[in-house]
């Protein structure tokens, strides 16, 4: 019998996906499993949204947007994806 303390908790998080990031990544929503302890910025890494940081793609927890990309993501998180606003 295996010892599974070796092995890392998964949790699953959702992501919203909005405006081109969901043309992008080619859906509106997905469930992603992830391992327990990832944080946000690697989540968006993980789907390579990473230049669009620098565009001004802002990222909501549960509703609330969140300026540090170092917060670790928590089981049954929604995690929204926001493009920058665009008009004139």
């Amino acid at each position: 019998m295996r010892d599974d303390s070796e092995f890392g908790r998964a949790i699953k998080v959702r992501m919203l996906l909005f405006g081109p990031l969901a043309e992008t990544v080619g859906a509106r929503e997905i469930e992603v499993t992830l391992d327990e302890g990832t944080t946000t910025l690697q989540l968006i890494e993980r789907f390579q949204l990473s230049a669009m940081l620098d565009s001004g793609l802002r990222v909501a927890i549960d509703g609330t947007v969140i300026s540090n990309l170092d917060t670790m993501l928590h089981d049954a998180a929604e995690v929204a994806l926001l493009p920058p606003v665009s008009g004139g």
